[in-house]
């Protein structure tokens, strides 16, 4: 494995707060949105052209300065931890072919951050799902990181997050605009103006409630949770104290509410750059073409491709 540093910056520095440097990746649901593909390898295992979104997910953390990542996982999900391990047999049968380019492909993912796991043995929520991760991060803040999606590399979201919860000590979330039709799929937050010290940061709101898949008529905004959260350890505490909620499931929304609601700051960041959503197969397809048309290697061929698609009858065109 290789090393990382988070580096604090002076703001940290000044608060005396000290910066998030692990991560914790909740992968251990069902997927039935894809199955019967998911019955046996895990969704946060299929590949966007040749890279799983797991992957993606981790670099996002390892870019940001993370170097510790926990996934909290389920059963028949092992393989995930396998992904990031290292395949002597594989490497120098890469080696001996003088194979460079699939070799450091191949080794890359090991080297990317410390990988650890624990598995939550019953599927009861997200706020369930955090709660286990409670020995490996104590009382120090932490980021997590949703299993099914992820935002563009030269567009980073979760160092701006980290910065933000150094300075404020609170619970630091991502917002996304959303056309208000779709507020009803969606956790869709209302907000006020942020502090004005905050605001080099980038597009702060200070979060002053969520409202979960409202009716267009009854939501206070059209800004809806993106799955990057940044919280404090007071998190857990508040996890043991929250009710089963929507679902019957212990929600990590409740939860962060209870905090607020106890005096906790809640910040939010608008993201405006390019967030990949592979939770549901349109998504998931939308990401691949996307991913696949910007590929250096493999874009200018499949561009062309997917421009005679579309203008072509789809039932007479075959692949090459």
């Amino acid at each position: 494995m290789s090393e990382h540093s988070a580096n604090p910056s002076t703001a940290t520095a000044a608060t005396g707060r000290s910066r998030a440097v692990k991560a914790v990746i909740p992968a251990a649901g069902l997927a039935t949105r894809f199955l019967p593909a998911t019955k046996a390898v895990p969704k946060e295992l299929l590949p966007v052209v040749d890279r799983p979104v797991l992957q993606y997910i981790v670099e996002e953390a390892t870019q940001a300065g993370i170097g510790d990542v926990l996934l909290i996982t389920g059963r028949g999900k092992t393989s995930m931890v396998d992904h990031f391990d290292r395949r002597p047999d594989l490497e120098a049968r890469l080696e001996a072919k003088g194979d460079a380019e699939r070799l450091a492909a191949v080794r890359g993912p090991s080297e990317l951050a410390e990988i650890y796991s624990c598995r939550q043995p019953e599927q009861l929520g997200l706020g369930h799902a955090v709660g286990y991760a409670e020995s490996h991060v104590g009382d120090r803040p932490f980021a997590v990181l949703l299993g099914d999606e992820f935002v563009k590399p030269s567009e980073p979201l979760l160092p701006a997050m980290l910065e933000l919860q150094a300075r404020t000590g609170g619970v630091v979330l991502a917002f996304f605009e959303v056309d208000p039709a779709e507020t009803k799929r969606y956790g869709i937050a209302s907000v006020e103006p942020a502090e004005a010290e905050l605001t080099d940061i980038g597009e702060v709101v200070r979060v002053t409630g969520m409202v979960e898949k409202p009716k267009p008529e009854d939501a206070p905004s059209n800004l809806a949770v993106l799955g990057r959260y940044v919280l404090p350890g007071t998190i857990f505490d508040a996890i043991r104290r929250t009710k089963p909620g929507s679902g019957g499931e212990i929600q990590l929304t409740d939860a962060m509410e209870l905090l607020r609601t106890e005096g906790t700051p809640v910040h939010a960041i608008v993201y405006r750059g390019t967030r990949y959503d592979t939770g549901m197969p349109l998504g998931y397809l939308q990401t691949v073409v996307q991913i696949a048309a910007e590929r250096d290697d493999l874009g200018a061929e499949f561009r062309a491709w997917l421009t005679e698609f579309v203008n072509s009858d789809a039932s007479g065109v075959t692949g090459t």
